[in-house]
């Protein structure tokens, strides 16, 4: 009885369960942007009298623009009425207060920029000037005060005609997203302005708080999502030795099989107009430059492609072929990968393009295989 060792191979036929279980990273790219702004409410002068007695109209006009997702500017016109107060005595006056106001948008500094939130918080900050005028009640007020030593009427500070100051202002505001480019939300700003605003002689500075609600517009696309698919890890056939028992008359020579070549793809992604290859996607070429020097006979592939949605098929061309070139010099200058392995092409917007979704097309596809 003779015994033989019959090596024999299987792969796992996984295809199917690793397509139902595919993960994906959403990645999100900020665009600076313009937006204009609309608010009303009321106003309050701080230290006069108790709260409630001198509320006022107040109106608010505003244009900003966004440099990233962190860091903003705001051009704000505020306006309308503020009010002052004196024993039995009220009057109020008009003005008008351009300011420029630097924007902190403290949900993106503390939890990252995610533009499907709900909620956004801003820290605000700013200068300007306040513009007063039409103050002839005070002026009339003083008038029963006549003969009286200014410091005790405490209207020693009188003025009549159109007075500018100096204006500091400083608050937050609240955001809540309501739909495609718009947002409601609700406003605090603390302001103050030297101590002639009100007319009162009080040795310090004057202070008003603006409450203010209203709704925001934003000019043009805020940001682009991008959801990728995470390619799952390659599984390698495993070899499964067995020994079988059999009885054989005539020893058979069976004909050597051909062996496959072996081949590895990997789609490296890149962000819109871009040849940039982020981390994630440096790993990719890692693996190819793995497969290379394993497999000394082996050559690479690399074709770039661009979203045909974008751009100009000029355009595109070239920036197909810059990505493909882009995860060549990879390969060149990190990896050692001499040229004549490396075959590089660019298929710019292609009419069969590799994936159904324009953003996934941003793509330079590299096929590694034995000769």
């Amino acid at each position: 009885m003779n015994f033989k060792k019959i090596l024999l191979s299987a792969s796992i036929l996984l295809g199917g369960l690793c397509a139902n279980a595919q993960e994906t990273v959403t990645e999100y790219t900020f665009f600076p942007h313009w937006y204009g702004q609309a608010q009303v409410g009321i106003q309050e002068t701080i230290g006069e009298g108790p709260f409630g007695r001198l509320l006022s109209p107040n109106v608010q006009l505003a244009a900003g623009y966004k440099f990233n997702p962190y860091i903003g500017m705001r051009l704000n016109v505020n306006a309308w009425q503020s009010k002052a107060c004196m024993d039995q005595y009220k009057w109020k006056w008009n003005y008008v207060a351009p300011a420029v106001d630097a924007v902190v948008d403290l949900t993106n500094v503390f939890g990252g920029f995610n533009p499907n939130r709900l909620v956004e918080v801003n820290l605000l900050a700013g200068i300007g000037l306040n513009i007063g005028f039409h103050n002839n009640e005070a002026n009339d007020i003083a008038k029963a005060y006549q003969g009286l030593p200014a410091g005790e009427s405490c209207l020693g500070n009188l003025w009549d005609g159109t007075k500018a100051r100096f204006l500091m202002q400083f608050g937050c505001d609240i955001n809540f997203n309501v739909a495609e480019n718009w947002q409601v939300g609700l406003e605090l700003m603390a302001n103050n302005v030297n101590d002639n605003y009100n007319s009162k002689v009080g040795s310090n500075l004057d202070w008003y708080v603006n409450a203010l609600v209203g709704v925001k517009y934003f000019f043009g696309p805020q940001s682009e999502t991008v959801t990728r698919v995470i390619e799952p890890p390659v599984v390698e056939p495993q070899i499964i030795e067995r020994v079988v028992e059999k009885i054989v008359e005539v020893p058979a020579q069976p004909a050597p099989e051909k062996k496959e070549a072996e081949v590895m793809r990997r789609d490296i992604f890149f962000k819109i107009n871009t040849t940039a290859i982020t981390g994630d996607e440096l790993t990719k070429v890692a693996a190819i430059a793995d497969f290379l020097k394993s497999h000394p006979g082996s050559k690479v592939t690399i074709t770039g492609y661009a979203d045909k949605g974008t751009g100009s098929l000029q355009l595109n061309l070239r920036l197909a072929a810059k990505r493909a070139e882009a995860v060549a010099q990879v390969l060149r200058t990190q990896y050692g990968i001499s040229n004549d392995r490396m075959v590089v092409k660019s298929m710019g917007e292609a009419e069969h393009q590799p994936y159904p979704d324009p953003v996934q097309n941003r793509v330079a596809i590299a096929i590694a295989q034995e000769n």
